[in-house]
């Protein structure tokens, strides 16, 4: 973990990218695995959004010179990890460079704005072989292998045609700007060299010293493999009730589930991340009064001066395809879309983006629950109206040895972008003052199964948590305008951890005490257990001024809500029973000791 954090932390800030949103879980099944997951978004003008090479064009690489690392990196991530790897494919790893990086980035921007080129594409997996088999595909090419710039000497053919080495970018060029291009990138510090030329032939032809060392028709290359079949099947698990029997009070239960390792406070790594390079972060991944709470999602201001904003957010959690790989994909895409809405993003306004990674794909029964949860996505995206623009997956996440048998949980991430009007209406999660009204928005069902309570008593059975595909995009819809209208003061989701989690977590923020007295309230026939920590997607804790209450309650008229307390001077948390007895009673700094003392390194 911390090599990965350090890895994020030297690159992407070092190129004045900042990071400002985040995830860390953590399960044994991850233990020869780790999964890094790294998403990123920009602005472009929009007559620079199309690209195409034309016959003629110069392929021109730009950036870091090709060496032996990164070799088979493609090939290696889809290969099943046995206790050789680290020997046998470490060559595999690219090696980066962050402010060679930089420097191609700024060139290339420059470079654009100048019409210099006609297309571009990065080399990322299966390096020049990938990048311009992709780019000359209606087209053909000519590649002259010899000419690509090398870090060092000794490399085969082969090897430059597939390495994966970092910070390169391939360019069609057409040649009456080639001069141009190459004083610019003289001019940044930055090397370019042609090494061949898009052609009218429908083939890729490759050459190493003049000689001819590959041709291959394009069509056949991009559309000549017959597509492969597999046997995926799938098979409900039984369900088996959630034994509410609780062996400790609710009080050393909400403390466990605050120091859960996947719950509790990341501000150690966020701390060594830049997340104010650029002046456009409005909404911090940490919030609050003391500004270390957990924002549901950021918030960037794009263009300077422009108050409309881009809401940034995520949504994942392996544990619930345990149950159910299906309404995994649902609860998490719900997630990513709910954290964005808490901030103040459009509903109507969202786009998402996936990445699967999964097990051993050859086993039917893995196959199966990957099907599974691309049906969820597909089935979900159409329920809210929200497209997936991007994604990405890795199907071979398994280690072997002579003893044991390591498969990953199938996990998905899901990204979140929404558009915010104006960045001055947003909200954070943190309780804002004494003498408001919460209320829990949305509704509660028994989803105990998966749930963050099963896994700190370490029980099993119960429901895995199901989102109300007809109601969820109408209640976001209703949070949005209420949000818009300046009606929500604060406003924090619920997931891992259910109500008793999100109330910590927004008391604790906001240094704000808060009263539950109608818990109830939100259902008369369920259970205390089930109405604090049920995992029921959809749903939020808003915090409402007491003159605002009415035209609250009004936009959501027909909607489910439920006023369930107030927040009070006293730096404290309480909750009622059905009784009026205080079930739950613990000051501020306790909880937030429990939730900031794991990773406080």
């Amino acid at each position: 973990m911390m090599g990965v954090v350090a890895g994020v932390r030297d690159y992407g800030n070092r190129m004045g990218i900042p990071t400002v949103n985040g995830a860390v879980l953590f399960d044994e099944r991850y233990l020869a695995n780790p999964l890094v997951y790294c998403g990123t978004v920009g602005v472009i003008p929009a007559d620079r959004m199309h690209k195409a090479a034309q016959v003629g064009d110069y392929i021109v690489a730009v950036g870091g010179r090709t060496g032996r690392d990164g070799i088979h990196g493609a090939t290696f991530s889809s290969l099943e990890l046995t206790a050789e790897s680290d020997s046998v494919s470490g060559g595999a790893v690219q090696i980066g460079n962050a402010i060679t990086e930089k420097m191609v980035l700024d060139v290339i921007l420059k470079a654009r704005d100048l019409n210099l080129y006609h297309a571009i594409t990065d080399c990322g997996a299966g390096g020049f072989s990938s990048a311009v088999g992709e780019m000359g595909a209606d087209l053909g090419a000519r590649v002259d292998l010899d000419q690509a710039p090398l870090k060092y000497s000794g490399l085969s053919y082969t090897e430059i045609w597939i390495s994966e080495s970092q910070e390169r970018m391939v360019l069609a060029v057409p040649p009456k700007n080639w001069d141009a291009l190459r004083y610019l990138c003289a001019e940044e510090g930055v090397e370019a060299t042609v090494i061949g030329v898009f052609e009218d032939t429908k083939h890729l032809r490759l050459y190493y010293q003049q000689q001819l060392v590959g041709d291959i028709d394009m069509d056949f290359l991009h559309d000549g493999r017959p597509d492969v079949v597999r046997s995926a099947t799938w098979k409900e698990s039984q369900q088996v009730p959630f034994d509410e029997t609780l062996p400790h009070s609710h009080i050393e239960i909400l403390k466990k589930a605050l120091a859960d390792y996947s719950t509790c406070s990341k501000e150690w790594i966020i701390r060594q991340y830049d997340h104010e390079v650029q002046g456009g972060s409005v909404v911090k991944p940490l919030t609050g009064v003391k500004n270390d709470g957990p924002s549901d999602a950021a918030v960037v201001m794009p263009q300077l001066g422009n108050w409309k904003g881009l809401a940034v957010g995520n949504g994942i959690n392996p544990w619930y395809g345990d149950l159910d790989p299906y309404w995994m994909a649902a609860a998490v895409i719900d997630e990513a879309i709910r954290n964005v809405v808490a901030v103040g993003a459009d509903p109507s306004r969202i786009a998402i983006l996936d990445n699967f990674c999964w097990g051993n794909t050859n086993d039917p029964v893995i196959l199966g629950s990957l099907v599974r949860a691309a049906i969820a996505c597909k089935e979900v995206a159409l329920a809210y109206n929200t497209p997936f623009i991007s994604g990405k997956d890795s199907l071979m996440n398994e280690y072997q040895s002579a003893d044991r048998r390591i498969s990953i949980p199938g996990t998905l991430l899901i990204s979140s972008l929404g558009q915010v009007a104006d960045v001055r209406k947003c909200v954070t999660m943190d309780a804002k003052a004494p003498g408001n009204l919460i209320y829990q928005i949305g509704e509660t069902h028994d989803h105990l199964g998966a749930s963050l309570l099963s896994r700190v008593l370490n029980k099993t059975g119960g429901l895995v948590p199901q989102v109300d595909l007809s109601l969820a995009p109408t209640l976001y819809q209703a949070v949005h305008r209420a949000i818009s209208s300046g009606l929500i003061r604060s406003c924090h989701d619920l997931s891992e951890g259910g109500l008793a989690v999100a109330l910590a977590e927004m008391a604790f923020a906001g240094g704000v005490g808060i009263d539950i007295d109608q818990l109830q309230a939100i259902e008369p026939n369920m259970s205390d257990v089930v109405l604090l920590y049920s995992e029921t997607p959809s749903r939020f804790v808003v915090e409402v001024e007491p003159g605002q209450q009415q035209q609250f309650e009004t936009v959501f008229t027909g909607l489910p809500y439920t006023l369930i307390g107030k927040t009070t001077k006293e730096a404290r948390l309480r909750i009622a029973d059905h009784r009026g007895e205080w079930l739950l009673w613990a000051t501020l700094s306790e909880l937030k000791e429990n939730w900031q003392a794991p990773l406080r390194w």
